[in-house]
């Protein structure tokens, strides 16, 4: 046992572990989660995972019985409609809910139950909904029906419960709270009702923030029910009836709440959240009560006793659950949660809440405690600011990094860099905008700005205008241990960890940068440099070619990446999610003026003219951040793709680039207004240094000592790029700001960022992903935002004002064998590019 774990049990032992259990967490791993050897699973919040007993359990269940639709009257059915009422009470068994008080309606998710409760709620023009800023977006989406009923909407912050300790003595508990603006449409189209007090209002909290892990509580039931006159006082929703909403679908895996002393009126639950199986089925626990008060509109089969097809007559079923559970339904799911409830039978909830509690304070603790080598905080937790609030939190630690100079660390660079590491996790604001904006510091106008600058929930612009957009969750399930939590923590301080800088004594380093000649910077002459391959890929995230020599144009090396894939969605196709598109080999014949394409999925080469008359139309499309003129194709030539790829899709090629525009370019963007591109991502040229490829395999051949297929090698072509050099010393080419290739200059962008394409290996047909090498170059090749590897390069001005002006053939020439000027002479059919000597 390493120091670490033999701190930690000092202070958490007693909790950790299931000590009092049938089985203890190394058993439950050992035995029940065997298939998580080598990943560390942190985002149980999004979905705790299933154990490999109970879907045993599962199968044999099914495979053993017979199950007929409930609706029906047959033996297989009485049995099915048997086991389902038995689960119902299983699910009030488990939040200690009287059958004489409270009914389980089966929902297909926790937000189908929110949105039951939404439409069936009587609201009128005098009703207020009120939500805690911390709700998720299914839970705020009630807000839509409230308002187009002519009822009000608040959302409010919940700063503290006074004297909540004496709630069951009969004292007043007091809420000290924060209202933002009141929210309300158009009254004009809805009749005044009087305010008699005889309208209804619903207040909805989470048992268990998804955000931050803050933990409600669940006094809140009784303040608002029993005391709304006291505590709303001067709100004007004091007069009527408050109705509470617990959303418990994260809270409950830890902490359900007891129904028996806090009588809340809605409750909501999914059990994926709970035990990993079944998907798509939840619950709404609904007060007897408040049943009575909703207004279903809709009918169905299972939900009436009669009707006629052809009358206005309907006779709906009376039972709270037949009436709201529309359709048949999910009956075999609903069979199999009696598995998942068995799996956690071993373990109390208490226990559950005890373990999965003392990882999840363990690592606040570690993460606050961390430093960087100046001295400066390497993380900045959310919902607990210090160790005095870590009792009121769940299992969800949510955090942002810091480097060295407070500048944050964007949460989509800890997410790649995590996956890279066999650990999951989920990063952004989790569909929870009230807690993200709270916890983030976001005003109304940075978020409308974000929303305006294209930011969108699930994409990567993780920081903008200084400040982040998301944050980092990691959260812990009964079966999580220790060892994950602490193989967590060594990737933080291995990846984001500065330490301190060592004191140099004695000299003082300068940076030697570059030469000056005729007043621009380039690189000095060496003779050891050249060109070794020049790589041409037509069809973007297809396999290219290789060449001797090529034509340039004014968007880079002509046709090069001119042509894309996209899905009949509008999704740009590459092989980060289609793999697939690596077994698609191009070759362009400049003679014939005929792109050809294979793929051993297909019979036949595909042959597309250079000059085509197969265009269907034209149209525009948007690609990172830019617009192009684009050519449709006829339906064979997407046939063929589709057939390729394994999925449909629509092959277009680039008509009119535009010219490259973005706002706010920064290092490694595309900053020259008057730079054209095709479907590239950064530049018109990569390049790649054979120095740097062979010193990252060096590291990759250390690294592996646990790769069973003997030491990892990867190949040039992994990186995709255009231009292939030949000598000089690792990463020089990260200096380089211009380099001359014959008589055409190549000015540089900088660093090129890798994703996981580079991943993606195929040898004879087969695809192969790893974690290699982007694992390796993200240890030692990682900057603030991204992984680099290669360098981005555009032609300079005048090979562009010479390209404006006549049709332009510069050529590029394979120097890989040391040919004399003479030997070129006879070779060029027109300028040609050979070596890389200086300026």
């Amino acid at each position: 046992m390493n120091p670490d774990e033999c701190q930690f049990l000092q202070e958490f032992g007693d909790d950790y572990g299931y000590p009092n259990g049938l089985k203890s967490i190394d058993d439950i791993r050992a035995t029940e989660f065997k298939r998580l050897d080598g990943t560390v699973y942190l985002d149980h919040a999004g979905s705790t995972l299933y154990s490999e007993l109970q879907m045993e359990a599962v199968f044999k269940d099914l495979t053993s019985n017979v199950y007929g639709n409930p609706h029906s009257q047959s033996d297989s059915s009485l049995v099915t409609a048997s086991i389902v009422r038995e689960c119902r009470q299983k699910v009030l068994d488990y939040f200690n809910a009287s059958a004489k008080e409270y009914k389980c309606i089966f929902t297909s998710g926790a937000t189908a139950a929110l949105k039951l409760v939404g439409e069936t709620f009587p609201w009128s023009s005098q009703s207020c909904f009120m939500y805690t800023m911390e709700n998720h977006n299914s839970v705020i989406g009630i807000r839509e029906y409230a308002l187009n009923q002519g009822a009000s909407v608040s959302a409010v912050d919940i700063e503290e419960i006074l004297d909540h300790a004496s709630i069951s003595s009969g004292n007043r508990p007091s809420l000290k709270m924060l209202q933002h603006p009141l929210q309300r449409r158009s009254r004009s189209k809805f009749q005044e009702e009087d305010s008699t007090g005889n309208a209804f209002h619903l207040f909805a909290f989470p048992s268990e923030c998804n955000f931050s892990g803050v933990r409600f509580s669940l006094d809140l039931v009784r303040a608002v029910k029993e005391h709304s006159e006291e505590n709303f006082e001067g709100l004007g929703f004091c007069r009527g009836r408050w109705l509470v909403l617990i959303d418990a679908a994260k809270g409950c895996a830890t902490e359900p709440p007891d129904l028996s002393k806090y009588p809340a009126d809605f409750i909501v639950m999914s059990f994926y959240k709970l035990f990993g199986y079944p998907t798509g089925l939840g619950a709404l626990i609904v007060r007897n009560e408040a049943a009575k008060l909703m207004k279903k509109t809709y009918f169905s089969g299972g939900t009436v006793a009669a009707s006629i097809a052809d009358m206005d007559i309907v006779k709906q079923r009376e039972t709270v659950e037949e009436l709201f559970e529309d359709g048949t339904a999910s009956f075999l799911s609903i069979l199999s949660i009696r598995h998942g409830f068995k799996a956690l039978s071993n373990l109390s909830a208490s226990a559950i809440s005890r373990h999965i509690l003392s990882l999840a304070s363990y690592l606040r603790k570690v993460l606050l405690s961390l430093k960087h080598g100046n001295g400066a905080d390497v993380c900045v937790l959310y919902g607990a600011s210090n160790s005095k609030v870590f009792s009121n939190m769940g299992s969800i630690v949510s955090f942002n990094l810091k480097r060295s100079d407070s500048s944050w660390v964007g949460h989509h660079e800890v997410e790649k860099l995590a996956s890279l590491s066999g650990i999951q996790l989920r990063t952004g604001c989790f569909c929870n905008p009230g807690a993200c904006a709270k916890y983030l510091g976001l005003s109304h106008f940075e978020l409308l700005s974000n929303i305006e600058a294209g930011h969108v929930c699930w994409d990567d612009n993780d920081i903008l205008n200084g400040k982040p957009t998301g944050a980092v969750r990691v959260s812990f399930g009964y079966m999580s241990t220790f060892e994950d939590a602490k193989k967590f923590v060594e990737f933080i301080v291995r990846s984001f960890v500065s330490l301190p800088t060592p004191a140099r004594h004695g000299c003082h380093l300068k940076k030697c940068s570059f030469l000056s000649v005729n007043g621009q910077d380039t690189i000095s002459s060496n003779t050891s440099l050249h060109l070794k391959s020049i790589t041409v890929y037509p069809i973007k995230s297809c396999t290219g070619f290789n060449v001797d020599s090529w034509p340039l144009s004014i968007t880079g090396l002509r046709y090069d990446r001119e042509w894309i894939l996209k899905s009949p969605s509008g999704e740009i196709l590459t092989q980060k999610k289609v793999p697939e598109m690596c077994l698609i080999s191009t070759f362009i014949d400049l003679g014939r003026a005929v792109l050809f394409v294979e793929s051993p999925r297909c019979t036949e080469k595909l042959r597309i003219s250079l000059e085509s008359d197969l265009y269907c139309q034209r149209d525009v499309m948007d690609f990172h951040s830019q617009r192009y003129e684009v050519h449709c194709y006829d339906e064979e030539i997407d046939c063929w793709f589709s057939n390729a790829i394994g999925r449909p899709c629509m092959l277009y090629r680039c008509s009119t680039p535009l010219y490259c525009s973005i706002k706010g370019g920064t290092a490694g963007m595309c900053r020259d207004v008057e730079t054209m591109l095709n479907f590239v991502n950064e530049a018109q040229f990569l390049l790649l240094s054979e120095a740097s490829l062979s010193d990252l395999n060096i590291k990759l051949r250390s690294n592996a000592t646990k790769c069973i297929h003997g030491p990892p090698q990867v190949s040039a072509m992994r990186f995709r790029p255009n231009l292939v050099i030949s000598g000089g010393k690792p990463y020089s080419e990260d200096g380089w700001k211009r380099i001359k290739i014959g008589s055409n200059y190549f000015t540089s962008l900088g660093g090129c960022s890798r994703c996981q394409v580079v991943n993606v290996d195929h040898h004879g047909g087969q695809i192969q992903k790893s974690n290699e090498p982007l694992a390796t170059l993200a240890s030692y090749r990682r900057t603030k935002q991204s992984v680099k590897r290669g360098c981005g390069f555009m032609a300079s001005s005048r090979a562009r004002s010479s390209s404006r002006n006549k049709d332009t053939d510069y050529r590029i020439i394979n120097a890989v064998t040391r040919q004399t000027e003479r030997e070129i002479q006879q070779r060029k059919t027109g300028k040609k590019l050979h070596g890389i000597p200086s300026g």
